[in-house]
């Protein structure tokens, strides 16, 4: 019997314990997750129906198993509750959105929203029972005040985020990928230390009793893959 640990240059490694299916069920379970992921839609109209930290714990830590450059781990989850500080960030959020569909966005910019019709306003930083608000670390900061690079920020972050949306599907809840531009406001608002910077505000809950989406068409297969 092999052991299930093992030293590898002085480092521990242990045995890789993968559960696999029989090809016709494997085929199966891609096409259910298929199926449940192609339901998935941003939502802008929640519920205020109070969810248990547990289930936030549980969502986090799923994101936080993504992989990430040399296991880095460069994210910092900060999920905010207390409505105050949702309302402050909702301010912050629609000057800095008023600005930009006033004078920061193109024309083809904003034609290419205009389907999806949202603006400036933004209740939902309110409404929503929490927003997480994702940030990266461009570097750690050490018990002794050095700083050590992180690397693959962006894509171990992102990698992230995208593990944590497919968790708040999975897990029956709604959101929402908000990027107000520019974002240094939540460092500020949230306290955040030197090295890290905004990268995504997701609020999450329950959808509003009548919610309602845009009609989009999602590109087939083959406008989005190449077999070689």
């Amino acid at each position: 019997m092999s052991s299930s640990t093992k030293t590898i240059a002085g480092y521990e490694f242990e045995a890789y314990q993968h559960v696999t299916f029989p090809a016709p069920e494997m085929l199966q379970r891609s096409k259910d997750l298929h199926h449940w992921m192609e339901q998935r839609r941003t939502v802008r109209d929640f519920s205020d129906k109070a969810l248990p930290k547990e289930l936030i714990d549980n969502l986090l830590l799923t994101a936080s198993s993504a992989p990430s450059g040399a296991h880095k781990q460069p994210w910092t989850f900060c999920v905010v509750g207390d409505p105050s500080l949702k309302r402050e960030i909702r301010m912050a959020a629609e000057n800095e959105e008023k600005e930009s569909y006033t004078n920061r966005m193109s024309h083809e910019w904003l034609e290419d929203i205009r389907p999806l019709q949202t603006d400036w306003q933004k209740p939902f930083l309110e409404i929503a029972p929490y927003l997480i608000v994702v940030f990266k670390k461009v570097y750690d900061i050490l018990p002794d005040g050095t700083k050590r690079n992180n690397y693959y920020v962006n894509e171990s972050v992102g990698i992230a985020c995208g593990f944590l949306l497919t968790a708040i599907h999975h897990a029956g809840l709604v959101a929402l990928t908000h990027t107000p531009s520019p974002m240094n406001f939540l460092t500020k608002l949230l306290k955040r230390p030197e090295n890290e910077r905004p990268f995504l505000l997701i609020p999450i809950g329950l959808p509003a009793e009548d919610t309602y989406v845009p009609q989009l068409k999602r590109k087939a297969l083959k406008d989005v893959a190449v077999y070689l």
